[in-house]
């Protein structure tokens, strides 16, 4: 939910609906970094939607944090992860700001260098989760955090944990069902994006015509990458076939170095060290990624 847009009301018929956790976007709290994104939202506001959330009885609340937002700092980074470790969220999204202004045309309202990059962007991420493991959450996965009470915690504890379109899930599903503008949904063979603007989606559903922008049908070479994927993002490790190892190897040359990552036979096993680089690392494991060489960027940068 967005917090500027949501009422108590809202929470309420959710809450009667059945739904039991609920995720606000919150971006960051800096007034300058709120206004050069165009994301203005006071604490005020975020914690109240918190609270009425806690009391109408949902089990989880979660903010989705970013770095690497323009005129983001140090100082700005340490004071946003003090407010959220006051409000104790149960989980925490930290992403990283994806710069992709081929795609929103918005970010072209503030100018390169008010961007953190590279390695003073990569200290805004270890300062964060430096004071997030230090308070006691627990770092689930790529992006992910929770206190330890949480069900994404239990579930990494005893290894059901699950990975989607949406980020970590507390158990295992096959099935996913995007619903809304630009919404992605994912079931054992298909991913399929609902239209992103909202006169043809609304035209669309009162045709009774299913709303879609695109999709793909996976191979069964894909459907087996995914699952290794899965269970690296999931599980820190992931069992290679013996002829794929070497290619894996190579790709990884640099991290195993680093100690980063470590083989066991035919084990890939990501290091403490590592935690922080799992999306890098799960990289190696798609070849089509290695066979590809894009003219244009279509994708944002990992770090």
């Amino acid at each position: 939910v967005d917090p500027r847009r949501t009422t108590t009301e809202h929470l309420k018929v959710l809450r009667a609906l059945g739904f039991n956790r609920i995720s606000m976007g919150v971006q960051d709290f800096d007034p300058e970094v709120q206004r050069i994104v165009n994301r203005v939202q006071s604490e005020a506001l975020t914690l109240g939607l918190v609270q009425a959330s806690r009391d109408l009885g949902f089990d989880s609340v979660n903010y989705d944090l970013i770095y690497g937002l323009p005129k983001q700092n140090l100082k700005t980074t340490k004071k946003m992860i003090e407010i959220t470790l006051e409000h104790l969220p149960d989980r925490i999204a930290l992403y990283s700001f994806a710069k992709v202004p081929w795609i929103k045309p918005a970010q072209r309202l503030f100018k390169d260098e008010d961007l953190p990059e590279g390695a003073e962007k990569r200290e805004l991420y270890e300062l964060s989760r430096t004071m997030l493991l230090g308070a006691g959450y627990l770092e689930i996965g790529m992006d992910h955090f929770a206190r330890p009470t949480d069900g994404l915690s239990e579930s990494l504890k005893t290894k059901k944990l699950h990975r989607n379109f949406m980020g970590y899930t507390a158990q295992r599903t096959d099935v996913l069902l995007g619903l809304g503008v630009s919404a992605i949904s994912e079931t054992p063979d298909v991913f399929h994006q609902n239209k992103k603007q909202l006169p043809l989606y609304v035209k669309d559903l009162e045709s009774d015509v299913i709303p879609s922008l695109r999709g793909h049908v996976l191979t069964e070479k894909e459907r087996q990458t995914r699952e290794k994927i899965l269970s690296l993002m999931t599980l820190w490790e992931v069992d290679l076939e013996a002829d794929k190892l070497e290619g894996v190897k190579q790709r990884l040359k640099e991290p195993l170095a680093d100690g980063l990552v470590k083989f066991e036979h035919t084990k890939l096993k990501v290091s403490a060290q590592g935690q922080p680089f799992l999306r890098n690392i799960a990289m190696a494991l798609d070849e089509s990624l290695y066979s590809k060489n894009p003219r244009q960027s279509l994708f944002s940068k990992s770090i």
